[in-house]
């Protein structure tokens, strides 16, 4: 996932694309610990993509709140 391709989602996608990437984060962490992780790169795309994600949902502003 390239920063340009996630700068152009809502943030409403960009939290959910988030908790995908997390369940993968922990799919692969437990696939590691059992010695079936076949693509040990993996790992390390999805845990810098969860990064991205968290820096582009920082930038953005937050929506505001109706009383």
């Amino acid at each position: 996932m390239k920063a340009s391709e996630t700068r152009g989602m809502t943030p409403d996608q960009l939290t959910d694309r988030l908790a995908e990437l997390k369940r993968e984060q922990f799919n692969l962490r437990v696939q590691q610990a059992t010695g079936q992780l076949e693509k040990p790169s993996r790992r390390r795309q999805v845990r810098r993509d969860i990064a991205r994600i968290k820096t582009i949902l920082g930038e953005k502003p937050a929506p505001k709140a109706t009383a």
